[in-house]
């Protein structure tokens, strides 16, 4: 077993929130200060979403604020494209403060929004950094040539639910786009595959956890696999693991809002070498567990699939 559950998972539910909402899911999660923060999804009782925030001593035992962090925008740009509500935040620490991309949904579609913080007391939105028919943007935790990276996945009908990389010089404008990965048919992530959190840095690439979806008799199934990507350039993948990491198995994982989903947006790197992996389940409630990084890596080297094929 690569990713070992916590014992009493799940961690957050909506019976933890204090004001009212239906689920606690898709959560991004950070060290700050030495403290756990995460960033969270929830529906309202109208079925559109919200950021809430939680605090934690120890990643496992959270405590959530009470009032959301983020909420749809009311004026400006903003409150066009989030009309329908904000989802699935990333969290990356860089140039001494935090970025989060969020989804933005509107009848214009789906859009990426980057806000950022440096004490998760205050946010400022950004900008709008995709078009529309954007999920799943990640940017990488540091520049690569001098440039900010991430990976993003637009739907289009000739190269549907794929990964691409893109690169920017100043967070708002971004380039340089290339498809990168594809969903492999008849695999496990053969229907669609979508960034989850960011990447991580280690001697032998970026290791990037991702979600890929299998679609059934009964419905999707989301899991999560591994796929390792150059230091120095991001566009080429050394290896994509073969097998998921992780598949709904519990209770909490395959019955809910969504039945059979794990869902990632975040990982944390302890000092000892092991992951907090964070997931949503059943887009219903928040989990986490914990893996061993070079595990994770010698997935990807040793039991490889191609990311193109």
């Amino acid at each position: 077993m690569l990713i070992t559950r916590y014992q009493y998972n799940p961690i957050l539910t909506k019976m933890d929130v204090p004001y009212p909402v239906a689920t606690v899911h898709n959560a991004a999660v950070v060290k700050h200060h030495g403290k756990y923060i995460m960033i969270f999804r929830s529906h309202k009782l109208n079925g559109r979403s919200v950021l809430g925030i939680a605090y934690s001593e120890d990643g496992y035992n959270f405590k959530v604020d009470d009032k959301p962090f983020m909420v749809p925008a009311i004026k400006g740009i903003f409150k066009e494209y989030e009309t329908y509500g904000i989802e699935d935040p990333r969290i990356v620490f860089i140039d001494d403060e935090y970025l989060i991309t969020y989804s933005a949904y509107s009848k214009h579609g789906v859009r990426i929004g980057l806000a950022k913080t440096r004490d998760f007391k205050t946010v400022e939105r950004f900008s709008l950094i995709t078009e529309a028919d954007y999920r799943n943007v990640v940017i990488f935790p540091e520049k690569i040539n001098g440039l900010y990276a991430r990976l993003d996945r637009p739907h289009s009908e000739i190269s549907p639910w794929s990964i691409w990389i893109s690169y920017s010089p100043d967070l708002k404008y971004w380039g340089e786009s290339k498809l990168i990965m594809k969903p492999m048919q008849y695999h496990w992530d053969e229907m669609k595959i979508g960034p989850g959190a960011p990447p991580i840095k280690t001697p032998h690439g970026w290791l990037h956890i991702y979600h890929g979806v299998f679609p059934t008799m009964d419905g999707c199934v989301y899991r999560l696999g591994t796929a390792l990507h150059d230091l120095l350039d991001p566009s080429l993948i050394i290896a994509v693991g073969d097998e998921w990491i992780l598949q709904p198995e519990e209770d909490y994982e395959i019955s809910g809002y969504v039945h059979n989903v794990v869902f990632c947006c975040g990982a944390v790197l302890e000092d000892d070498g092991n992951l907090k992996i964070y997931w949503g389940g059943a887009d219903t409630v928040m989990c986490v567990g914990t893996a061993n990084i070079d595990v994770l890596v010698d997935h990807c080297l040793n039991n490889s699939r191609p990311a193109l094929g």
